[in-house]
């Protein structure tokens, strides 16, 4: 086996245990009895680190996977691999390995987004960049035992910033209206000023931060391609119906985020509309183009991509609508999140497994 062959099983191997751990650690949180894990230390490990499980372990992992290819350089893949490593060591009950894990991890990131941002100096490299920073600031934190308050946000703008940049990206040959792209600068810097300011006031903080998340979704929906792609058909109407669902979750999350700041007990909500609503929906509408160009897997679309994506939708309604004044209706949400998202990666295996039958495992040079 080659050694990018063996990199690639690692990293897959790191992201699927990040992913299982933070889900079934979130479902632990939740109050779901798990039997036949109930007592694996690593279970409670996981409920201990869901968010850095899910947030650095697996998504930053496999936005530092996509970044690596976009570079071109062998050493770029040193920062997924280090945050991959990160989550098996929270996974396994090393704390400072993991914390410095990933710190490593945001600081190679950094450095690879300098690289493409030099290649290419346009205003989405730019917001690439200024997102690994954000990461690099929540790892930071997390590393050196800061409250959650304090790196929840930075980890939620990495995560943001890089979606608002590749939608920026996608979008960039549009007509805008004058004016577009500088309340974008701005609405992303009011988001960066309330993730900074959390770790001194949660309450202005958090009120900042949601606001900007809800001034974010306002744009997204009057400047984003998908208000006019959700009348096209197949793949692209797909991907428009995740971006705007994901972009009213998006608006939900930043009311949430403010309430919760304000003292109102919405913090589910705004984590889980933004994580869940928001970022997943994205995740769903973007896997059929991204799964060819980092991992050479063909997916052949069809309407039985709706299914999961309904499935995350309505099982959200249930775990933030019922739930949020009752607790078990919340944690049935939560379980039913969780299948969502199995059945998704159901659902894409499948997919990838029609198109190898249907074109005997030609890989085509264009996206979906």
């Amino acid at each position: 086996m080659s050694a990018r062959a063996v990199v690639g099983v690692a990293l897959a191997a790191c992201v699927v245990a990040s992913l299982l751990g933070g889900i079934l650690g979130g479902l632990l949180r939740v109050g779901m009895a798990l039997p036949s894990t109930a007592d694996a230390a690593w279970l409670g490990r996981g409920a201990l680190a869901h968010a850095a499980l899910v947030m650095c372990g697996f998504l930053g992992t496999v936005i530092g996977v996509e970044r690596a290819v976009a570079a071109k350089r062998p050493t770029a893949w040193l920062a997924p691999l280090a945050s991959g490593l990160a989550g098996v060591a929270l996974l396994a009950g090393h704390g400072a390995l993991g914390g410095g894990l990933l710190l490593a991890a945001a600081s190679l990131f950094v450095a690879v987004n300098v690289l493409l941002w030099k290649r290419q100096a346009a205003p989405h490299t730019a917001l690439l960049l200024a997102s690994a920073v954000a990461w690099w600031i929540g790892n930071l934190l997390f590393a050196i035992g800061a409250e959650g308050t304090a790196v929840l946000p930075w980890w939620f703008a990495f995560l943001v910033m890089t979606i608002a940049a590749e939608r920026l990206e996608m979008t960039r040959l549009m007509r805008r209206r004058p004016g577009a792209q500088a309340s974008l600068v701005a609405i992303l810097a009011s988001l960066a000023a309330g993730a900074a300011w959390s770790a001194f006031s949660t309450a202005a903080g958090g009120v900042v931060f949601g606001a900007a998340l809800l001034a974010l979704a306002g744009w997204l929906f009057a400047f984003d391609i998908a208000r006019r792609t959700v009348r096209a058909e197949g793949l692209s109407r797909y991907m428009a119906v995740c971006l705007l669902g994901g972009y009213a979750w998006l608006a939900v999350g930043g009311l949430a985020w403010a309430a919760t700041a304000l003292g109102l007990p919405a913090r589910d909500a705004a984590l889980h509309a933004l994580g869940l609503g928001f970022i997943v929906s994205m995740m769903m509408g973007h896997a059929p183009v991204i799964l060819p160009a980092i991992a050479r897997v063909k997916l052949l679309f069809g309407g039985f991509f709706y299914v999961p994506l309904a499935a995350l939708h309505a099982s959200l309604l249930l775990r933030l609508g019922a739930g949020f004044a009752n607790f078990p209706w919340r944690a049935q949400g939560a379980l039913l999140n969780a299948l969502a998202i199995a059945l998704f990666a159901l659902t894409a295996a499948g997919a990838a497994i029609a198109w190898r039958r249907r074109h005997g495992g030609r890989i085509s040079r264009t996206s979906a």
